[in-house]
């Protein structure tokens, strides 16, 4: 059996590529934007604060549960979500540490193939 083109790339690059995915979407940027505001958001307000369908909430909701960016907890019929502190902090890391490479880079060296 061949090697998927993921296999091409390390884990880390995978990772990081895969939770870029999840921000990739200005209805997740909006969700997360509430969480944080809220500091927990139950699926209902959601809807009333975004103007999205249900249907659409829920399945945005469940791609950020299901990477760990979100947990939740169920409150009578409703379910309470909040920001997972420590995936996040993993995540902010990651991105600190991939954008400082080109800050590191050009800082060290100049950069004449370049004239942009």
């Amino acid at each position: 059996m061949g090697i998927t083109k993921s296999d091409l790339f390390t884990e880390e690059q995978n990772q990081l590529a895969a939770m870029a995915k999840l921000f990739s979407h200005p209805a997740r940027i909006a969700i997360l934007q509430e969480v944080i505001k809220s500091k927990s958001c139950i699926n209902h307000l959601l809807v009333q604060e975004l103007g999205l369908a249900q249907a659409t909430i829920s399945q945005h909701l469940k791609e950020l549960k299901s990477a760990g960016i979100l947990c939740g907890s169920v409150e009578g019929n409703s379910i309470s979500y909040c920001i997972n502190t420590s995936v996040w902090n993993t995540l902010q890391a990651q991105f600190i540490q991939f954008f400082s490479l080109y800050t590191e880079t050009n800082t060290t060296t100049a950069s004449s193939s370049c004239s942009c």
